[in-house]
């Protein structure tokens, strides 16, 4: 019974291991960060609201290739009923058509590499 100091000394190294990441992004003003996404002004309509973009567009992405290639169906009614073309290339970066302000910076915060370049031609940046 005399290993009692050892364990608590051992629960308390963990502890502060395990909490060191959020303890970190607290000193640094980093626990409430979200990216500022920067929306463009040319756009008309999207394919669907805000909200549902932010948390679906991957799966709507998804969906949409599966359409494409599987299917061969190449257009969809938008919320407004309005014919959009499913593609990433053409539909999604005519407006957002900076990547390195609008993709990457979420991409980047969530620690996340999506596959869409794989086969898609990465857009050329206006330097």
């Amino acid at each position: 019974m005399n290993d009692m100091p050892k364990i608590i000394i051992g629960l308390v190294i963990f502890l502060m291991l395990i909490g060191f990441p959020l303890w970190y992004n607290v000193a640094n003003d980093k626990a409430g960060y979200v990216p500022d996404m920067e929306l463009p002004d040319t756009a008309d309509q999207c394919v669907r609201d805000t909200e549902w973009m932010r948390t679906n567009h991957m799966d709507l992405l998804n969906d949409w290739r599966d359409l494409v290639v599987r299917d061969q169906q190449r257009f969809e009614a938008n919320q407004v009923s309005q014919q959009m073309e499913m593609s990433l290339s053409n539909t999604c970066m005519d407006c957002h058509d900076n990547k390195s302000t609008f993709c990457d910076r979420c991409h980047n915060y969530m620690g996340v590499q999506p596959y869409c370049w794989d086969c898609h031609l990465e857009p050329e940046e206006a330097i």
